[in-house]
């Protein structure tokens, strides 16, 4: 059986017994504790933790997921991915262990002809949780199992909870018996090798407090509304259903290695162990890459960044030890777009963009790998030499630091050469360098109240109607009320308050678009609104000061939007979508939005670029494309209507978003088709202009472009006449002769700055015969200790220290020179023949008197240099040295 058809299968099989379809989550949602969805029941835990009413009572999805704590294993069993996917059926208060059980039975031993899986029911053996007394009576009354092929297991395999205080509940696990040529007898308490986990479900009845149950801590509690949680492995059921080994060789893992064999000419079927885990490990990895970039991921040096960089660059080197010399991920992505689309089509219609990701990447590490092999090479000749068996810390970071040699890569390397990685060491030296704060990219506002309250403010009222697309004034009622974070009945003038109205015009701040400002106004007092935010789904908190008089819950009012930001606020938003299609008509399908903001008169727009900016002349062109669209004065309309139809009519869909069935599309016409929930203009001609600021990097493949619009804009081009006519002015020469005067000007100024280089090196080097003359002697060393003048570069240090040396010749002689500059001074010291054969290196010398100096320096025994932050402390520093030369000779 396919496993598409498997998918099929399992959501025929719950949409028939009354479950909703849900479609799969992005692989990378909003959440700040997960960097990729790693079950099926993610995009559900506001349900389950009751942050929003569930939509629907029951519910199925086949969500991809991703897990890499596992990586070391893939490719080493028989079951591990990184990328997965997870079906699961989902019950929140409507049936519970009975109805669980019976409809996993039902599936998983139903005849193929009547739809269900078709696996013999004498060889499924269950688990469940040690004192789950119900769940073990339901599987004997349910499913008629022999009470010996049920096996009672401890709360670390049996019991499931989020991690942190919540619901959490019993498991029952069902496992497939393979046979006895895969393991022991004796079920999966024996060996989970032949017994195959296939399918948990979860029993959702507790909750839990600090400690978790899984450890043995009893529940606080129980959950006033039970729930299911299911999670069946559609790659586990794929290879028992189709007879194979393991899961790399099902048939959307299968053409990938029968790819790389051609490739690569060498067999999977009959080659070495070593070979059989690069060819699993590529494959597993290379769809993992796809569809993480599918979801608008691209490689970097963090996060979810780095996971996938870490996954592609695997991929290639495994490819290089098959003997693949040729770059490979372009063709493998082909194979996996062709074996994952019928389920997954936006990797069809994204396939451009995700091959431009993937080319990029591997000639980038290409290019790293090359380097990076020959001075790892040379790092384990060093350390060989040194008898030593393990590379050093500061050798795996100088790789990584300097050269972009991924630190796992040094350790899987090290590995094969017989070595180990100092790792501690390596460690360390990453910590410093990260030593500082690293701000939070996405900054949170939460407010004063903590999200159990804003729970039940949801729950006492239902989200009310959002009318702000429509009217920018409304009719409402004071629902809810928070003065720091606590209910009140009243607030009086001077409190800062949060409000919750039954509808409001006001829109909370969301999609990188900002808040809307205003006021609401009951009969006995105002509120200025100076903030809107959405801190649990559903609920709009409404943040500001009481301004005047009192105000009260179950109060008549009238909200009030600020028209004037509003305005300038969606011209922005509006601008965002056209800038957005204007680079996407520039660089192709791999420009994809990664974040932006919307702000009054102004817009900032990321995009991914794996090629690297916009050039100049392109991104004018970009910028006269877009305003001739404001200039035809388009139509921007905006309707609701089905994902599917969305997707025909080729709407921009943002990476990261969760969409449900009815989505919002925001339209102007062929060039810009986005879904989007945020405001809008009426037609593009509002928005009056649009001119762009700055574009560039604020990220490994990530672009920035900012730009003003309307009054905002043209305020900035008078700005910048002015500035222009002014420059024109006291340069006596036209406008459009402007540059060509402006590059003579620096041309001339760059010439008279070598001149005065070369008049000052004169001056500096005419001072070393007068140094010689005043050279001390210390126990027959010649000294030549002094301070230069102020601002003497290094160039110039080093040439006159090597001058004064080359007329000591003939005697020993050191030369230390302190060039100050401000608050900082550098330094250089030169030793002749005759001082280092008294033992006095250059080196060892800076080491004696740098500290005096704050500073640091080091070299060559004839010829060291430094710096330090201590000019104050030459003096000190002179003694320090005429001190250590004494003591040596």
């Amino acid at each position: 059986m396919q496993t598409h058809e498997i998918r099929r299968r399992f959501l025929a099989h719950f949409e028939h017994a009354g479950h909703t379809p849900v479609p799969s989550a992005s692989l990378i949602l909003d959440d700040p504790t997960l960097l990729f969805v790693n079950a099926g029941m993610v995009q559900f835990k506001p349900y389950f933790l009751g942050d929003a009413p569930p939509p629907y009572a029951t519910a199925t999805s086949i969500q991809k997921c991703v897990r890499t704590g596992d990586i070391e294993n893939v490719g080493h069993t028989t079951r591990h991915n990184t990328f997965f996917q997870m079906a699961g059926n989902f019950s929140f208060g409507d049936y519970f262990k009975e109805g669980a059980i019976r409809h996993a039975w039902s599936l998983v031993t139903s005849s193929q002809d009547d739809g269900g899986f078709g696996f013999d029911p004498e060889r499924i053996w269950v688990t469940v949780y040690e004192n789950d007394d119900e769940a073990e009576r339901l599987w004997q009354d349910v499913a008629g199992l022999p009470l010996e092929r049920i096996q009672r297991r401890g709360g670390e395999d049996n019991y499931w909870d989020m991690g942190v205080p919540g619901p959490g509940g019993p498991c029952s696990e069902i496992y497939y018996d393979r046979g006895p040529e895969y393991g022991l007898e004796g079920g999966p308490v024996a060996d989970e090798d032949r017994y195959l986990e296939i399918w948990n479900l979860v029993f959702m009845q507790d909750v839990r407090g600090d400690s978790s149950p899984k450890y043995g801590a009893p529940p606080i509690g129980e959950l006033p509304q039970k729930n299911i949680d299911t999670g069946l492995g559609v790659e586990r059921v794929a290879f028992l259903l189709q007879g194979v080994d393991n899961v790399y060789e099902t048939d959307l893992l299968r053409p990938t290695i029968d790819r790389v064999q051609e490739l690569s000419g060498r067999s999977y079927d009959h080659g070495t162990p070593e070979d059989g885990v690069r060819f699993r490990v590529i494959a597993d990895h290379i769809r993992t890459g796809t569809m993480i970039i599918g979801d608008g991921v691209i490689p970097g040096n963090e996060g979810r960044g780095y996971v996938l960089r870490r996954l592609l660059r695997r991929v290639v080197r495994n490819a290089r030890l098959l003997g693949i010399t040729e770059p490979v991920l372009v063709d493998l992505t082909t194979v996996v777009r062709d074996a994952m689309g019928p389920s997954y089509p936006e990797l069809v219609t994204d396939f451009d963009r995700i091959v431009s990701v993937m080319r990029a990447e591997e000639e980038a590490f290409l290019a790293t790998l090359t380097t990076g092999s020959r001075l790892f090479d040379s790092a384990v000749a060093d350390t060989r030499r040194a008898g030593r068996s393990v590379l050093s810390g500061e050798d795996a970071f100088v790789l990584h630091d300097t050269y972009g040699f991924p630190i796992d890569l040094t350790l899987e390397m090290a590995a094969e050469a017989g070595l180990d990685v100092d790792e501690g060491a390596f460690r360390s030296l990453m910590d410093q360098q990260r030593a500082r704060a690293k701000a939070d990219a996405k900054s949170r506002k939460q407010g004063s109240a903590d999200h159990s309250v804003y729970r039940r403010l949801l729950e006492a009222h239902p989200p009310g109607e959002f009318l702000g697309y429509t009217d920018l004034q409304a009719a409402t009622r004071i629902v809810g009320l928070l003065v720091d974070g606590q209910p009140v009945p009243v607030a009086r003038e001077g409190d800062t308050v949060e409000v919750v109205l039954d509808n409001t015009p006001f829109y909370g701040e969301s999609g990188g678009q900002q808040p809307d400002t205003g006021v609401i106004r009951t009969t006995d007092g105002t509120v200025r609104v100076d903030d809107v935010q959405l801190p649990v789904p559903g609920l709009r908190i409404h943040r500001g000061v009481v301004t005047h008089g009192t105000i009260g819950v179950d109060t008549a009012a009238e909200a009030e939007v600020d028209t004037d930001r509003r305005s300038a606020i969606a011209r922005a938003h509006t601008g965002t979508h056209l800038v957005h299609a204007g680079v996407r008509n520039a660089l192709g399908p791999a420009a994809a939005q990664a974040g932006s903001l919307n702000a009054p008169g102004r817009l900032r727009f990321d995009f991914t670029s794996p090629s690297g900016g916009i050039p100049p002349a392109l991104l004018g062109e970009v910028e006269d494309e877009v305003n001739t669209i404001l200039q035809e004065d388009r139509d921007v309309d905006w309707y609701v209507t089905t994902m599917d139809r969305a997707r025909e009519l080729g709407a921009m869909m943002l990476f990261g978003e969760k969409y449900g069935d009815q989505v919002r599309v925001v339209d102007m016409g062929e060039y810009s088709r986005e879904l989007c929930g945020g405001t809008h203009v009426a037609r593009t001609g509002e928005l009056g202009m649009i001119k762009v600021i700055t574009e560039g990097s604020i990220g490994s493949g990530v672009r920035r472009v900012e730009a003003l619009v309307g009054l905002d804009a043209f305020r900035y081009l008078n700005r910048e006449h002015v500035l222009v006519n002014q420059l024109a002015e006291q340069l006596k020469t036209p406008t459009e002769d402007l540059p060509e005067r402006v590059s003579g000007l620096v041309e001339r100024l760059r010439a008279a700055e070598k001149e005065l280089e070369a008049v000052r090196a004169r001056e500096v080097l005419s001072s070393a015969g007068s140094l010689v003359d005043g050279a001390e002697d210390v126990g027959g060393v010649a000294l030549v200790a002094a301070r230069t003048p102020e601002g003497v570069t290094g160039g110039d240090l080093r040439s006159l220290a090597g001058d004064v040396r080359g007329r000591l010749q003939g005697r020993p002689g050191v030369v230390a020179l302190f060039a100050p500059d401000g608050e900082k001074v550098s330094f250089v010291v030169a030793t002749t023949e005759g001082a280092r054969d008294r033992g006095l290196a250059a080196g060892d010398l800076v080491k004696a008197f740098a500290p005096a100096v704050n500073g640091r320096g080091g070299g060559k025994p004839d010829l060291a240099q430094g710096g330090g932050s201590g000019v104050a402390g030459i003096d000190d520093a002179i003694a320090a040295l005429r001190t250590e030369v004494s003591r040596a000779v």
